[in-house]
């Protein structure tokens, strides 16, 4: 890349505005929480092919007709054709055809209805293992990247890491998307996909940084600009191929992966983002601190 565009020296804008994009998040998170699915609160979710354009309206009469108050309800399908109810019951067989019933009644017509319980404990099994998979994963970077590069580079990886999935995490709060077991599988796509990148670019640094040899701040800013313009042709095209793919997922993948295609879009976005902008400025901050102590030990020796 010819331009000389100065990343390092624009980092405390980038800090500001990804902290303030989280923290929107974060506080969504605190004040509404998460829509969490039936995979992780237990209870049922039933899908109703009435077809497109029906009249939310007359949805929801047929579930209070049927006993279910201000019922959670919401379109859903490339034709808004579904109607998706949930409730923390969980429905047996018997409720199950009532509501197709109702539904049938109130809509003149025959519909599909497709139910799905979890039970309370299955509920909480699944929850806990979507976190130690995250967890487990989060381990597993820092090990590999202290082991190939430093333990400075693993750990803005990780902060990269956890950048892109509370900005994933806090969007779905604060649009009050549906979170299910398909959205941790997206969350953990899109740590690997931001790692990958991520460790591409710090490669680069590592090498430029062992032939520099920088030992003032503006020759390590020069070290890193450089490597960043000399990767981020390679970050935009394999981000953007990646991004049009999950597009296409969201577009026409159909309903039962729309959120985990929604997560993936975001969260390939955000990768990209803190892969150039975030992770490389944590690292140059951190490691030219540690530069100064080293030049200060050094000077107090030699004293």
């Amino acid at each position: 890349m010819n331009f000389k565009f100065d990343f390092v020296g624009k980092r405390k804008l980038f800090f500001i505005l990804s902290a303030t994009i989280l923290l929107i998040g974060i506080a969504s998170l605190l004040l509404q929480g998460l829509n969490l699915g039936v995979d992780f609160v237990s209870g049922s979710r039933v899908d109703i092919n009435i077809g497109p354009d029906f009249d939310m309206e007359k949805g929801k009469a047929a579930l209070e007709e049927l006993g279910y108050d201000n019922p959670n309800i919401r379109k859903a399908g490339n034709q808004r054709e579904l109607l998706v109810f949930r409730t923390d019951e969980s429905l047996d067989r018997e409720k199950v055809n009532a509501i197709r019933d109702q539904f049938q009644k109130e809509f003149g017509k025959q519909v599909a209805v497709n139910e799905q319980t979890v039970d309370p404990i299955v509920g909480r099994e699944l929850a806990r293992n979507a976190l130690i998979s995250v967890l487990i994963a989060s381990v597993g970077i820092i090990l590999y990247v202290t082991l190939r590069f430093e333990y400075r580079f693993a750990m803005a990886a990780v902060a990269a890491l956890f950048h892109d999935a509370l900005f994933v995490i806090g969007m779905f709060s604060l649009f009050q998307w549906e979170v299910d077991l398909v959205f941790v599988a997206a969350v953990l796509t899109i740590v690997g996909y931001s790692v990958n990148d991520t460790i591409v670019i710090f490669d680069r640094i590592r090498e430029n940084f062992e032939a520099d040899k920088p030992k003032r701040w503006e020759e390590l800013v020069e070290t890193v600009n450089r490597s960043l313009r000399e990767t981020l042709v390679r970050s935009l095209n394999t981000g953007l191929t990646v991004i049009f793919a999950a597009v296409a997922l969201l577009v026409f993948g159909g309903e039962s992966i729309r959120f985990f295609s929604l997560a993936l879009v975001l969260g390939l976005i955000a990768g990209i983002y803190s892969s150039i902008f975030i992770a490389s400025q944590i690292w140059i901050t951190w490691k030219w601190k540690s530069m100064e102590r080293e030049k200060r030990k050094a000077s107090t020796v030699t004293e």
